[in-house]
């Protein structure tokens, strides 16, 4: 997979698309989705990574699924593992049926 940039995170599309246009502040959110402050502004500071239970209070709050926050998260681990694999492994090539079945025989 190539990526060119990296991904717009979670935190950035919960400030830039939803807190931001309601005027709403990350006390305002955090206390509307009932967690710690440090919690929402470590995501939107791209400080933590987004929970899967975090997308789930997201998805209800903000009425978007839980999937759009998950999918989020997921582009941007990939992109940084990506870039963290220094040395790509060989392509393993493929092997015929019989040669599987004996080396499994």
């Amino acid at each position: 997979m190539n990526m060119q940039r990296k991904p717009t995170t979670p935190g950035e599309l919960l400030n830039e698309e939803f807190l931001k246009p309601m005027k709403m502040t990350q006390r305002e959110f955090a206390h509307h989705v009932g967690c710690d402050i440090k919690v929402i502004n470590r995501v939107v500071n791209g400080k933590s990574a987004l929970t899967a239970e975090m997308a789930v209070r997201f998805s209800y709050a903000l009425n978007t699924t839980i999937q759009f926050w998950l999918n989020a998260q997921q582009a941007v681990d990939i992109y940084e593992a990506t870039k963290r694999v220094k040395q790509k492994p060989k392509k393993i090539q493929q092997a015929s049926f019989t040669e599987l079945s004996d080396v499994l025989s």
